[in-house]
């Protein structure tokens, strides 16, 4: 048996045998919605081969129960390259999540804005990525699935329901692109220059290496970033991880209703 089918078996002695219906990962500073989820909760200090998770302002535990009507299976924190070196370090719990069924996955993240129309606060939905950290996360793995195709890594259905969410709740939801640096120290004001003139509307330190892992896993991926910050140069503003975390609230009450609604279908 692979590790990750042991552990889905684990898990589901704990938390049930129906699968869930969406996976979601929490960013920095969102991990309070694991909390609201009436259902059961696994530190990954309890799931062999799970990443710490160690960064502050995240929960390294994983929850299986019902969210607005939904079986739902949360990650309250993610392992961020930067901490390992490996792009790969969420690939077991993703592993993990399609074993025991689930086929959809919704990713949060924190993220500098390069965008005067998407200030701290704001929300922004995944279009596309840059996976300006130059690695991925399938390197090494030995099968021809590697080569994954990457045209529709952010799902059109899930961001057009997430879109008519936000919509019903009054939510400014607009769409862009992702670009991801390995971190952990933050971006040059050259280097966002750069990023802008690739394309990108948002730069984070994590999303990118899930959404390639889900969809080599066959997982239908959608991604949204909270706005804590415009990016280096960009304001008068200092950039740190506590910054990130004093202003990713701003965001999280609008992503949370957004969720909700989505989920409510």
């Amino acid at each position: 048996m692979s590790k990750s089918a042991e552990l889905a078996r684990l898990i589901r002695d704990r938390a049930g045998y129906a699968a869930p219906e969406y996976g979601l990962i929490l960013g920095s500073g969102l991990g309070h919605l694991a909390a609201t989820i009436e259902g059961v909760a696994t530190p990954y200090s309890d799931l062999p081969g799970f990443p710490h998770a160690g960064v502050s302002g995240h929960v390294p535990q994983l929850v299986i129960g019902t969210l607005e009507g939904r079986r739902v299976a949360v990650f309250g924190g993610r392992a961020h390259y930067y901490e390992s070196g490996r792009a790969d370090i969420m690939r077991l719990p993703l592993e993990v999540l399609r074993e025991l069924g689930c086929e959809r996955l919704i990713l949060t993240n924190a993220a500098g804005s390069l965008r005067a129309d998407l200030p701290p606060g704001a929300l922004m939905l995944l279009s596309d990525h840059i996976a300006f950290a130059g690695t991925n996360p399938l390197i090494g793995e030995a099968s021809d699935a590697r080569f994954v195709p990457m045209t529709d890594a952010h799902d059109a259905g899930m961001r057009a329901g997430l879109k008519a969410a936000a919509e019903a709740e009054g939510v400014d939801l607009p769409e862009g692109v992702y670009c991801w640096f390995s971190g952990p120290s933050f971006e040059t004001p050259a280097e966002i220059r750069a990023a802008r003139v690739l394309g990108a509307d948002a730069v984070g330190m994590s999303t990118v290496p899930e959404i390639i892992l889900g969809r080599f896993l066959g997982l239908r991926c959608a991604a949204v970033s909270v706005i804590t910050n415009m990016g280096a140069g960009l304001s008068d503003e200092s950039i740190s991880h506590e910054h990130t975390k004093a202003m990713a609230p701003l965001g999280a009450a609008k992503l949370e209703k957004v969720l909700r609604r989505f989920l409510r279908g």
